[in-house]
């Protein structure tokens, strides 16, 4: 490689490193207006922990997924826009819901959080239905029959005033569907002409109006005694996400910050005695190139937790573990270029050509076992659970940093050392000999 290629190599690295260097400095970071701190999951700052169960029973077997994955969605939306950090929210079985909510110590909060939710759906007149005599043991839910179109399909909700003679600038939410419950309430309505369609939120009977005619603009109207707030708030719930199905909380728990805070120093601890070792071996063994090998894994070090910064990735104890293994596996590229190196050397070429062909004959066994442990960490990552995702996402990380620490960070300081005529030996790789 010829000098100025080289010194714009050194240029792009030195880059890298210091931009890397500053978003992980544990002093905090800003660009553009953005701070930059690390993302701590549940197990690691605290929080809450809350398990809901979905009430299927009248949903189909064959619609259980879509209608827990409905409810996950929605809920994901409203902790977001509640603000929470980094939520984990996801199906667990057939009709579990579980809930971590980093940083959120109250509890009680949490489950109105959550339980606030409202759950909108419509039902039409159930013409198998026998009226008593008595209008008092009339049961709105028997009387009515639920249909596919519920807040899962509601685009929009806001706050308007009623028109008519009698109910005249009366508070009313309008409802805005989306096309496929714009075609469900066309649907329903077309059916329903003079008779009653019944909106419910929650399990309460909010109104029955009467179908005059099909509506086939997607918009329906819950009309009440509302007030002004309780329309609004009621829009508002609505807006943050209405639930398709009802769901229970079944447990929940509260996870302790000095339990995390204990386990974060221990896994710091871990981290450094990790690093330490490593760089001692490759000292020992391999003298000056061990050394370049050590400035390497530094280098690798601040460009992963810049990252993890930089792109918000959550670490919990699983991948702080992930990115401690990937330390081990950093520097195992580096053993490998040495190795190929010094055989190179034992043939009888020059330091200069020995480390070019060491690089070229190591790269095949770095790229295959670096791509296996991809294709591991890709498998972890879609298939597992939140906490083995977050280690499969620490490690998959680590792994494509290693190959810029080894094949661009490492070839490079090769290279600058071995413009120094004196350093320019066989001895440097502790081969006394050609």
């Amino acid at each position: 490689m010829n000098r100025n290629r080289l010194f714009a190599t050194l240029l792009i690295v030195l880059v890298v490193v210091g931009f890397f260097g500053y978003i992980a400095n544990p002093y905090g970071a800003s660009l553009f207006g953005k701070q930059f701190l690390f993302r701590l999951g549940l197990d690691l700052q605290g929080g809450t922990h809350l398990v809901y169960r979905g009430e299927l029973a009248d949903i189909a077997s064959s619609d259980h997924e879509s209608a827990m994955n409905a409810v996950r969605d929605v809920i994901e939306r409203r902790v977001n826009a509640f603000g929470v950090s980094e939520p984990v929210v996801q199906v667990s079985g057939e009709d579990r819901l579980i809930i971590e909510l980093p940083g959120v110590k109250d509890i009680d909060a949490a489950i109105n959080l959550i339980g606030q939710t409202p759950f909108l759906e419509f039902r039409e007149e159930n013409p198998d239905y026998v009226t008593p005599q008595d209008p008092n043991q009339i049961d709105p839910k028997e009387l009515f029959s639920k249909t596919k179109l519920t807040g899962a399909q509601l685009q929009r909700a806001e706050v308007t005033f009623a028109g008519s003679q009698q109910a005249f600038n009366t508070p009313e939410v309008t409802l805005t569907f989306n096309d496929e419950g714009k075609q469900l309430f066309a649907d329903i309505t077309r059916r329903n002409i003079q008779r009653r369609i019944a909106i419910f939120l929650d399990g309460e009977l909010l109104s029955a109006p009467v179908v005059q005619t099909a509506i086939t603009d997607g918009r329906a109207v819950i009309t009440g005694s509302f007030t002004l707030d309780q329309a609004k708030q009621l829009a508002t719930r609505l807006n943050s996400g209405a639930l398709p199905v009802p769901i229970q909380l079944l447990s929940q728990q509260n996870v302790g910050p000095s339990l995390g805070k204990a386990y974060v120093n221990q896994s710091v601890m871990a981290g450094l005695i990790g690093i330490a070792v490593v760089a001692l071996f490759m000292i020992a063994y391999y003298g000056f190139p061990g050394f370049i090998a050590v400035l390497a894994l530094l280098i690798y070090t601040i460009v992963s937790l810049g990252i993890f910064k930089l792109f918000n990735v959550t670490l919990t104890l699983a991948g702080i573990a992930g990115f401690i293994l990937s330390i081990g596996m950093a520097i195992d590229a580096n053993i490998l270029i040495f190795e190929r190196t010094k055989e190179e050397l034992r043939r009888g070429k020059s330091l200069q050509l020995a480390v070019e062909d060491g690089f070229k004959r190591a790269w095949t066994s770095i790229r295959d076992s670096n791509v296996s442990s991809l294709i591991t960490t890709f498998v972890l990552g879609y298939f597992g659970s939140s906490i083995i995702r977050g280690f499969a996402i620490t490690l998959s990380i680590g792994i494509l940093v290693s190959l810029f620490s080894a094949i661009t960070v490492t070839r490079t300081f090769l290279r600058l050392i071995l413009m120094i005529k004196f350093l320019d030996t066989p001895r440097l790789f502790g081969i006394k000999r050609v």
